[in-house]
């Protein structure tokens, strides 16, 4: 009887680990189920980043060059003003010479 008693007990002990096994297993599956749906959302929201970053980096080019270009047409536009400003003081010391030549003889 003991005999029956002990291996009952044994056996109710054992079915107690098995259900708690099998929970932790359910649980390890409800989980795994659930990490796998964040690893795919973290996957589609990479991939949106990703297409953002490239529409983000080629209107960056776009801009760049675009950049690039006005400030070649001020460049020109400023470079001629500057020669012309530069011719513009040579003629006003020229004429301030030649006051001054006037002047001289004209005294």
């Amino acid at each position: 009887m003991k005999n029956y008693e002990e291996k009952e007990k044994k056996l109710d002990n054992i079915l107690k680990k098995l259900n708690t096994m099998s929970n932790r297993v359910g649980k390890m599956s409800n989980d795994i189920n659930s990490l796998s749906l964040e690893k795919n959302q973290l996957l589609r929201e990479k991939e949106e980043s990703d297409k953002n970053y490239q529409d983000l980096s080629e209107q960056h080019e776009e801009l760049k060059s675009e950049l690039d270009k006005i400030n070649k047409d001020v460049s020109n536009k400023f470079g001629n003003n500057n020669n012309l400003n530069k011719k513009i003081d040579e003629l006003n010391q020229e004429t301030e010479n030649l006051i001054d030549e006037i002047e001289k003889w004209q005294t």
